[in-house]
């Protein structure tokens, strides 16, 4: 009797799960897309720019600071070592260290800006999303009551499992943003030690680094996100030729439930894994 037939309902709450999960992608690729400054209406910007003037006030103090311990560091004998070609090199250290003090944020969104671009250009023409497949669907709606039964068990914990992945992503992504807010104004800090000795300036190498790791690790992210939606969409797996109809189906959705949550390792390991690939 089709009230035993649990197919029909089956199939809805896949369709509107996997219609959370497209949304939430969509989402997420608009996010990954936008500079810092744009994120919530440029509302925590507003407070990150309202305190920047102190850091770099700060930074500029400091930068003097660096300069005498680079200058003491590099003359031990004045006669000898202060040489025209030193002293150049100094001053021009001290001339990029007061620069990047001042003028990080205005370099910072430059990276804002081309990242964003980047992003866009990789999800305009890369927008696959989550559906079913139609042969899947057509085994769904023609289950008997006992496989329909542990399928429903299945759907519902792969709608679980996609709810909470779904979250998990933005909740990813916001704290991407929270942190490329926090380490802005730290960056006039940073730079200031590029006025100093080799040694103290690797304190401006190595916050260059993280910057640059956080801020790639949008394109990361959506990479991530536009393989792993492939790897779903891709079918069946090549090892179900030997099983029943709603064994593939079965099979199929595990499938799914596991790539899902692959992506959402691969997006939040997608600092470390730039940072990797590009030696940062």
């Amino acid at each position: 009797m089709d009230i035993f037939k649990l197919g029909d309902k089956i199939l809805a709450l896949l369709e509107a799960v996997f219609g959370f999960w497209n949304n939430q992608i969509s989402l997420i690729f608009d996010l990954l897309g936008q500079s810092p400054d744009a994120f919530k209406g440029g509302g925590p910007w507003n407070v990150i720019a309202g305190i920047e003037p102190i850091f770099v006030a700060v930074g500029s103090s400091l930068v003097v600071l660096f300069f005498v311990i680079g200058f003491c560091s590099e003359s031990i004998d004045i006669r000898e070592e202060m040489r025209f070609e030193v002293i150049l090199r100094i001053l021009i250290r001290l001339g990029l260290a007061e620069y990047m003090v001042a003028n990080n944020v205005t370099i910072m969104k430059a990276f804002f800006t081309s990242i964003g671009n980047l992003v866009g250009l990789l999800s305009a023409g890369n927008n696959t999303e989550l559906k079913i497949a139609k042969e899947q669907a057509e085994v769904i709606e023609n289950l008997g009551f006992g496989e329909s039964l542990i399928m429903l068990i299945l759907a519902a914990l792969l709608s679980l499992i996609v709810i909470i992945c779904g979250f998990f992503l933005l909740y990813t992504v916001y704290f991407r943003f929270l942190k490329l807010l926090i380490i802005v104004p730290i960056g006039s800090i940073a730079y200031s030690t590029m006025s100093g000795n080799r040694m103290v300036a690797h304190t401006a190498v190595t916050y260059s680094k993280y910057f640059l790791s956080v801020a790639f690790e949008a394109v990361t992210m959506a990479l991530a996100i536009i393989v792993c939606n492939a790897f779903i969409n891709a079918g069946l797996p090549s090892f179900t030729g030997d099983y029943s109809d709603w064994a593939k189906t079965l099979i199929y959705l595990c499938e799914m439930t596991f790539t899902i949550a692959l992506t959402v390792g691969s997006v939040k390991g997608a600092q470390s894994l730039t940072s990797k690939a590009l030696g940062l």
